[in-house]
């Protein structure tokens, strides 16, 4: 892009989630583009803060703009500024997306591996667990999540389900709390206390039963078969629309 910097009204960033391959692109393109032009970078889960050092021309024009993968499919894009952002240039980024078909969705505190990635890694950290310690196959593991959870909240998302699960209203997921936080808290407890710990025994039994299950499937097959699968729910829960 040197010598077309000056022609660019938005920037997507989609270099390597290498720390310092960002701060010294990001100094370029920082220098490179007119000041209010936003970039946005798509770590998955290094903040922005972190390699905006060098970037001297106007680092608060700067934030988060990860899309979730594939990206080709799904919709998420998770904006994150970092403390010295400029509302206006998440008010941009926000506005940039929606009308590409996108759902961002702004995330107001950096945290590592913002929102979505920090969810997916509890869910799978208590999944290899489970696996690793031979409580149910890896084929089991998956079939517990398609057929339940993974439906339940494409529609309705975590917290609103377990509201909906207290009959609605505006007390109910306070109904819920109360009704679920001392069974809850046994199970979260309990999943704290078997954490998954990546150690050569933990990581030999999980890799040894997600390989049984994948057997001999080619990998572009259930690949295609991933992507017919997201285009017709997505596109399912596009014909409905919002909820």
């Amino acid at each position: 892009m040197d010598g077309h910097y000056d022609q660019l009204d938005f920037v997507q960033e989609n270099a390597p989630e290498r720390l310092d391959v960002k701060t010294k692109l990001l100094a370029e393109i920082d220098a490179g583009t007119r000041p209010h032009v936003v970039i946005a970078s798509s770590s998955s889960g290094i903040p922005s803060s972190q390699f905006i050092s060098q970037c001297t021309k106007n680092p608060s024009r700067i934030l988060i703009g990860h899309p979730f993968n594939p990206p080709h499919l799904m919709p998420l894009v998770e904006v994150v500024p970092h403390p010295e952002t400029d509302p206006a240039a998440v008010a941009q980024a926000m506005d940039f997306y929606t009308p590409l078909g996108r759902n961002p969705i702004h995330i107001r505190q950096e945290v590592p591996g913002f929102v979505a990635n920090r969810l997916q890694a509890a869910v799978c950290s208590e999944a290899y667990g489970i696996v690793s310690r031979g409580i149910v196959s890896a084929k089991d593991l998956d079939a517990c999540m398609t057929p339940s959870l993974g439906p339940r909240w494409a529609v309705t998302g975590p917290l609103m389900a377990n509201a909906m699960a207290s009959g609605g209203g505006s007390d109910s997921f306070g109904r819920s709390l109360q009704h679920l936080g001392p069974a809850a808290r046994k199970w979260t407890e309990d999943v704290r206390a078997q954490a998954f710990r990546v150690d050569e025994e933990s990581a030999k039994a999980l890799c040894a039963g997600v390989d049984e299950e994948l057997g001999a499937l080619d990998a572009q097959s259930l690949e295609r078969e991933r992507d017919k699968r997201l285009v017709a729910i997505l596109g399912q829960r596009l014909h409905q629309g919002p909820d």
